[in-house]
């Protein structure tokens, strides 16, 4: 099986999640000259080169797609037009996708049928080697290059594998968009807190302490997640007062009707996005 630090792995697109992507493996002392970056904007080349050590190009040419990998880091609005600047230019690259919406079906149309393949959804912690990135492969793609995406992609975070395409609409609604509904929930606790006296700057200390040390308590604890909750909340106590409030509101409905409507509004964007000729 091919290493990790001998591929070549070519980003269209030097955005936010191509940054964080090698962040990342710049982190795990990978080859940085084996990236380049092609975009455009020459203007972020210098800054690119001096950050992270990589090679960039302005335009998509053999010489730049020599690579074992290709990660496809533009708007999705924008994939059309590039997929079909690179569709002469693929050999046997495997290529990753992490523009938003994209179906595999659409994006091999424009890419002249190429099945090797995979797409993905990632969250915005990557930008801290935090996120975690939903992944599905085309039969096409070989087990060799599942593990080297998957190599890649955990640069970023965890990587949950899916069997069906359909669940990445899922994964949207959860991971995707949940990061929003985390800050929303930080917003909401902290304007609580200035409610009952506190300063803004306690509250908000308070509340991203607390969703921190709660999630990490949560992810390395053997423990199911209700059963942490029963701990917290004594007989009579605050805690439980609390919740109560909250089964009250219904708050496991809000979240569910926020999940099913992001998740209903993936597909909507897909089924447009996919529409173009």
């Amino acid at each position: 099986m091919q290493s990790l630090s001998a591929t070549r792995i070519a980003f269209i697109g030097g955005g936010n999640m191509a940054q964080a992507l090698m962040t990342g493996l710049q982190q795990r002392a990978f080859h940085m000259q084996h990236i380049t970056v092609i975009d455009p904007d020459t203007a972020k080349h210098a800054h690119l080169q001096t950050t992270l050590g990589i090679n960039t190009s302005a335009s998509l040419t053999a010489e730049s797609l020599a690579v074992d990998v290709i990660v496809l880091a533009v708007k999705p609005q924008q994939l059309q037009s590039v997929a079909q600047s690179l569709a002469p230019l693929l050999q046997s690259q495997l290529v990753i996708s992490v523009a938003a919406g994209i179906r595999t079906a659409d994006l091999s149309r424009w890419l002249n049928g190429y099945q090797t393949m995979i797409r993905t959804m990632p969250n915005t912690p990557a930008q801290i080697q935090a996120g975690i990135t939903g992944a599905y492969a085309l039969p096409a793609v070989s087990a060799t290059q599942r593990a080297l995406a998957d190599a890649v992609l955990q640069a970023a975070g965890e990587v949950v594998w899916l069997d069906d395409e359909v669940q990445l609409d899922a994964v949207t609604a959860i991971s995707g968009s949940g990061p929003a509904y985390v800050f929303l929930m930080i917003e909401a606790l902290t304007a609580a807190g200035v409610e009952l006296g506190l300063s803004e700057a306690q509250s908000l200390k308070l509340s991203l302490a607390t969703f921190k040390g709660a999630s990490l308590l949560a992810a390395g604890s053997s423990t199911p997640i209700a059963t942490l909750r029963e701990q917290v909340t004594s007989k009579g106590g605050t805690t439980e007062q609390g919740l109560l409030s909250m089964r009250q509101h219904d708050i496991h409905g809000m979240m569910q009707a926020a999940a099913a409507q992001a998740a209903r509004r993936a597909k909507e964007l897909g089924d447009q996005l996919g529409a173009q000729a």
